[in-house]
């Protein structure tokens, strides 16, 4: 029973997507569905946790090729059900929020959007749960083609801009990570997922593996690394709940997911150091985090701003895995779901303020946390943690970073960890103005919503999933294993590096 119950998981967001089609007419039957399958994939992947930390596996082939070691299957490792735990759990409170946001905003297209909701979830996960690069690459491509629905939902010519653009970065970014993959294969004849690395890239030239490393590298565009970024800032005017499957769950944290994959499961460490590549992959992290906070410092535009913050968080997890030390590598994992929750709670809070105001400018926010208190604590509560400031468990996650910086013990160590902290420092620079604005500033002028009351909280749909994704917040700082997560961290690092 155990070996099906990924294919369960993954089942459950295609069978409501089925069931939502023929629910249209139907609002409270089509969003149940939605509900019902999140807590049923979340409660499936949850299931499987207990079962790895005891260090059982978990393998299903669904399909052979003809071609020796190609298939399509899944293997639940350690890292990957981090990132299935993060996706699943999120995706239960997104949708519950959803239901608050479209109703209130009286959105057009309301089955398409969940429909689409449905299949980018079921590629987030299957990428998690992937056994090799096929099927990571397919569950890929299910997120690239799902995801384009909801980008262009307002339809405006804004938003259709938005969709080409990201599809003009995304597409692309395919066609690279499958030519990896053919290369990966010739090289090695498998495309498994091995701790340490496939054994056999070790034989292949140094010019030929580089040239691999960069493919999967552009591959994993979704990352939004610098200079291949613009088309996530731009897809902000998706609604709030898309903005924050696009940061919290997929897309862009699926390829940071990816790229762990890479340095860890695929190419390895070892070889990694040997050649180089993780000093040009360190870089690359350490000049996006730094930039894309300077970028967010300009935006006024409050999703914006929480885009670029998202571009210099994720490469936090990049500059991790690139490090190739454990306590980099455990840091890198634990910031994946610990920025998940805090990451979603800035989105969730940015869309409340949206359907009780219709405010999008942080300029126009004077005076806000007086008004919308519970939900610009929790958006308070997230940006400290973004900050990596306890007791929020931002700071775990960065934490263990520094520490993995540090022990580099090269000029180089000491370099990154100075990256870390002066990009802590500018998080502090663009998230903290935003909280003395709303709880400190007195507003220009009476605030109303549409110019009608009184402006209060969001309706209780909208406000109670993002004060849940708060408290987690806090809760993951208290009891980092929540959820399991502390204990798969290390497992996946013991697998990593070997030993307790």
């Amino acid at each position: 029973m155990e070996l099906m119950t990924p294919l369960f998981a993954i089942l459950c967001p295609a069978i409501a997507a089925a069931l939502i089609l023929p629910s249209r007419n139907h609002p409270n039957i089509r969003e149940a569905w939605t509900i019902a399958a999140s807590l049923a994939m979340f409660l499936l992947v949850l299931s499987m946790a207990p079962l790895i930390v005891k260090g059982e596996t978990i393998k299903l082939i669904l399909f052979q090729s003809m071609f020796k070691d190609i298939y399509i299957g899944f293997k639940v490792d350690a890292f990957g059900e981090i990132f299935a735990i993060t996706a699943s759990s999120l995706w239960v409170l997104v949708s519950i929020y959803s239901i608050g946001y479209m109703r209130t905003l009286k959105e057009h297209a309301q089955t398409r959007y969940y429909f689409s909701f449905c299949f980018a979830i079921m590629g987030a996960v299957g990428v998690a749960l992937s056994a090799n690069l096929v099927t990571l690459f397919i569950f890929f491509e299910i997120i690239t083609v799902s995801t384009y629905p909801l980008v262009i939902h307002e339809q405006t010519p804004e938003a259709l801009r938005a969709g080409h653009k990201y599809l003009a970065y995304l597409m692309p970014a395919g066609a690279f990570l499958l030519f990896g993959i053919m290369i990966t294969y010739y090289l090695a004849g498998t495309t498994d997922f091995t701790p340490s690395g496939i054994r056999q890239l070790a034989d292949a030239s140094p010019l030929v593996v580089t040239v691999l490393f960069f493919a999967f590298l552009l591959g994993f565009m979704k990352a939004a690394w610098m200079p291949f970024h613009s088309w996530l800032p731009s897809a902000m005017i998706a609604p709030s709940p898309v903005s924050a499957l696009l940061h919290a769950v997929a897309v862009v944290k699926a390829g940071v997911f990816g790229i762990v994959r890479i340095v860890g499961y695929v190419i390895g460490m070892d070889l990694m150091q040997e050649l180089g590549l993780w000093l040009i992959l360190a870089g690359i992290a350490g000049f996006t985090m730094i930039v894309a906070s300077f970028f967010a410092i300009t935006q006024d535009n409050l999703k914006r701003r929480l885009a670029y913050s998202t571009i210099s968080q994720l490469s936090y997890i990049i500059l991790g895995a690139a490090l190739l030390t454990r306590d980099s590598m455990q840091g890198a994992m634990l910031h994946i779901p610990f920025h998940g929750y805090m990451k979603i709670t800035l989105f969730l809070c940015a869309g409340a303020i949206l359907v009780a105001t219709g405010k999008t400018r942080i300029s126009e926010m004077a005076g806000i946390g007086k008004r919308m208190p519970l939900t610009m604590l929790a958006f308070s509560i997230a940006a400290i943690g973004m900050a990596g400031i306890p007791p929020v468990c931002g700071f775990i996650s960065k934490l263990y970073l520094c520490l993995g910086a540090w022990a580099v013990g090269s000029p180089y160590g000491m370099i990154f960890l100075a990256v870390i902290l002066i990009s802590s420092l500018l998080d502090i620079v663009y998230f903290f103005p935003i909280i003395l604005t709303a709880f400190f500033k007195k507003p220009a002028e009476d605030i109303s919503v549409f110019g009608e009351e009184k402006m209060k909280e969001a309706p209780p749909l909208v406000v109670i999933p993002l004060t849940i994704t708060a408290i987690f917040s806090l809760i993951f700082f208290i009891y980092p294993n929540m959820f399991y997560i502390y204990d798969l961290a290390k497992m996946a690092i013991s697998e990593l590096f070997g030993g307790v």
